[in-house]
């Protein structure tokens, strides 16, 4: 029978370590649950090997850190939030989350948390050892909620933020799928064309001989460059595109990027739409939990997905630092738009400034929506109009020859 180390916690909260003879893990954990431990972690014991024998085994290593999927960590944050409502300590709670079986990274990260957590670090600080799976926002709510002791209401808050955050991602990438199909579909009927109806079209032209339209020629000559070169031109464009999401890595390509998306006509208002309804919602989920208005600060700007406007609520957090409302130092600036920052001030002359900031990204995320819809109004035909310009193009062209030839021919 199989053995099983341990490490759990007797009743009086003393710490034991010890082996369980089991058939499973789940044996083991029963068995030490019924004793009226709590276990800790629990894993198998290497089998001896027999005496003058020695197996050789690879071990596989892989740099892949420990992460959840977003969806997984909002079903974490979920039931977490659910059943300290329920009255639960948090220790049980991680305790019976950890006790569902799997060895996914998230059964992995839930264990880690708890046997932190039952040691007696805060659940905050042992969010810090994955840090990309919770990133700051959640860690600064997780402590404000523990410094107020109103951690499930912290975690709700949460909760509400990801799924409104994880609604409106799904807004865009909804708005994609059309275009990004036409224009997929648009590419492989091009390539087709060129590919295999023209050379055919040209070995019939040669046959004839004669002079060919100019427009003809320029398409036989683009379909042989993409016959004989089209593996050179694919290598070239992978190799492009590589090469420029390196550079889009680094600080310098992250800011052109970012600063040209707030230049292009429709995508800007979807860009800027989606970057105000974050900044106010993070803001405001932050500040109604405690969080100081500074530190708030620094969270959103390291959360708002733009450097063009991470660099303004920097520059505007400097301000602030010398005692002016949050309404005034982004108003300075050419970024923020003057109504978000005339509600912004409302808000701090009211004294209700997480009510003015639910104001502005109720306001910004009906301006995601009706920019999406714009955006997809105006690119779908746009698409559309392109390919029918390419595929005339070709259907002229070899027209075009047609009828040269035939005239000539006297038919």
């Amino acid at each position: 029978m199989p053995t099983f180390k341990y490490i759990a916690r007797n009743a009086d909260g003393q710490r034991l370590d010890g082996t369980v003879e089991a058939a499973n893990r789940r044996s083991a954990m029963q068995l030490l649950q019924k004793e009226g431990h709590m276990p800790l972690s629990l894993e198998q014991a290497a089998a001896p090997q027999a005496a003058g024998r020695k197996r050789f085994r690879f071990k596989w290593k892989t740099g892949t850190k420990l992460r959840m999927k977003p969806h997984d960590v909002l079903l974490f944050t979920r039931e977490t939030a659910d059943l300290l409502a329920s009255g639960m300590t948090l220790g049980r709670v991680l305790h019976t989350l950890a006790q569902r079986t799997g060895t996914s990274a998230q059964a992995q990260i839930v264990q880690r948390l708890r046997d932190e957590v039952v040691q007696g670090s805060a659940l905050s600080d042992a969010l810090k050892i994955y840090p990309d799976t919770f990133p700051q926002l959640y860690i600064s709510m997780v402590r404000a909620g523990e410094a107020s002791g109103v951690l499930a209401e912290s975690l709700e808050g949460l909760c509400h933020h990801y799924e409104r955050v994880q609604e409106a991602r799904g807004k865009v990438i909804t708005a994609m799928i059309y275009p990004a199909i036409v224009l997929g579909f648009g590419l492989l009927t091009v390539i087709f064309i060129m590919t295999f109806i023209v050379p055919r079209f040209t070995s019939i032209f040669d046959d004839l001989g004669g002079t060919l339209p100019l427009a003809t020629r320029i398409l036989m000559n683009m379909s042989t460059v993409i016959i004989n070169y089209g593996w050179l031109i694919l290598l070239l464009l992978l190799g492009g595109g590589v090469v420029f999401r390196k550079w889009l890595r680094t600080e310098a390509g992250r800011f052109w990027w970012h600063a040209r998306q707030l230049k292009w006509p429709v995508i800007r208002n979807i860009v800027q739409a989606n970057a105000f309804a974050h900044f106010a919602r993070t803001l405001e989920t932050l500040i109604r939990n405690g969080v100081p208005i500074l530190r708030a600060l620094v969270i959103v700007q390291e959360t708002i997905g733009n450097q063009v406007i991470a660099q303004e609520i920097s520059a505007a957090r400097e301000r602030v630092t010398d005692g002016s409302s949050v309404s005034g130092p982004l108003a300075a600036g050419n970024v923020f738009p003057a109504l978000l920052t005339d509600m912004l001030a409302i808000g701090e002359e009211t004294g209700d400034l997480p009510g003015a900031l639910q104001h502005i990204a109720r306001r910004y995320d009906d301006d995601l929506d009706r920019s999406i819809k714009i955006m997809t109004t105006v690119i779908e035909p746009v698409l559309i109009l392109g390919v029918a310009v390419i595929v005339g193009f070709v259907v002229i062209s070899l027209l075009l020859a047609v009828f040269d030839l035939t005239s000539g021919l006297g038919v």
